[in-house]
Parts: C-alpha cells; sequence; structure tokens
C-alpha cells in the first residue's frame, strides 16, 4: 500500500505567508494529481499556539532565524506562523483536502517544535501516524509539500527510520534555503535511505 503524505501545504507557507516559501504555491497542482495514484492520502498541519518556544518575537532580543539551543537541541526562531485559528495556518485554498484520509497537527505544544510528521523535535514524542499508516498496511510513502530542506526533510528520514521506503518528490516540493540548508537536506536524506525522485 502507497500512502502521499502531504506536508504542510498551508497559507503561512505560501507567497504573501508569514514564512513564505518561495514558489511554494507553484506546486499545488502537482500534489493534487499525485493524489488519486496512492492508496492513502494523509496531509500534515503546523498548528502551533500564539506562545510557542520556537517563535523569535516570544523570546526577548532574538531574531528570526537564529539559531537557539532547547532541552531537546539546536532550534531555528522562526516568525510567527500557522498560529491556532488564523487564516496562515489554513491549508492553500487549491489543495484538494476533500480527499484526505488523515489529517495530523503537529507543533502544537508550546514548548517544543515539530518539524516532522512522525515525531516532535525531540525525536521520541510520536505523532501517531506511524502507528495509523501500520494499521493501514501502508509501506510505501512519496512526500510533498513544504517546506523540502526541513518538515519534508524530517518526514521522509524518520519513515525510512521506521521502515517504511521514503520518496520525495522533489518536482513537489520547494525549499527555504536558509544557509545552504537544502544542500545539507539532500545529502542527509540520501544517508538515511530516502529515494529522492
Amino acid at each position: 500500500m502507497r500512502a502521499l503524505i502531504v506536508v504542510d501545504m498551508q497559507v503561512d507557507f505560501c507567497p504573501g505567508g508569514a514564512l513564505a516559501v518561495a514558489g511554494g504555491d507553484e506546486i499545488v497542482p502537482a500534489i493534487n494529481d499525485l493524489m488519486p495514484d496512492h492508496d492513502v492520502v494523509v496531509l500534515t498541519q503546523d498548528w502551533h499556539p500564539q506562545d510557542h518556544s520556537s517563535f523569535a518575537a516570544n523570546r526577548p532580543d532574538a531574531q528570526p532565524f537564529e539559531l537557539v539551543q532547547m532541552d531537546y537541541g539546536p532550534q531555528v526562531l522562526w516568525p510567527a506562523h500557522c498560529v491556532i485559528g488564523t487564516p496562515g495556518a489554513g491549508f492553500h485554498p487549491a489543495l484538494a483536502t476533500d480527499v484526505a484520509d488523515l489529517v495530523i497537527r503537529k507543533g502544537f505544544r508550546p514548548n517544543i517544535d515539530s518539524y516532522s510528521a512522525f515525531f516532535e523535535n525531540d525525536h521520541v514524542t510520536p505523532t501517531g501516524l506511524a502507528g495509523y499508516l501500520r494499521d493501514r498496511a501502508v509501506d510505501e510513502l512519496s512526500f510533498v509539500g513544504l517546506a523540502q530542506d526541513f518538515c519534508v526533510a524530517w518526514s521522509a528520514m524518520d519513515a525510512a527510520r521506521l521502515g517504511f521506503r521514503a520518496t520525495v518528490i522533489e518536482d513537489a516540493t520547494r525549499a527555504i534555503d536558509l544557509d545552504g540548508s537544502l544542500a545539507q537536506a539532500r545529502d542527509d536524506m540520501r544517508a538515511a535511505g530516502v529515494r529522492l525522485a
């Protein structure tokens, strides 16, 4: 069984949003076209409280994109984005959400960020996605969405570590590419056994 994991195709990550990825909206038609080719479609949704610890605005003297140490390791401080209940947290209006089998919301715990669809950034606290996919007898995962060098990459690498066959469909992703983060993510994904297609 094959699943398409559509990562964070939300308004705030598209042009005009609070943490826009260049060209993020351009991949929506490609993602919609891929959905019928898969047995299961899962959407992930960044879902932060206003007081989230990864927001630079919630730390005195911090700047967006600064790297800090948290209890669980290094953390990029982001502009406030995908705040629960705001329009920016909604899915891109052209995304075919009606065919989704499951929506996984992540990043809702105030003190820990969550890039991966499978775990919080401590790499321990699960989202429940792995169990759902195993219960559905899914063993092959294709990843698309935003952003390739953060949430897509972390999700795909965790999938590979969990024993799923993981592929990132690069034509249906876009990256932030913060200080070479895309090249690093591609190297890390290959090393983790993720196929880039």
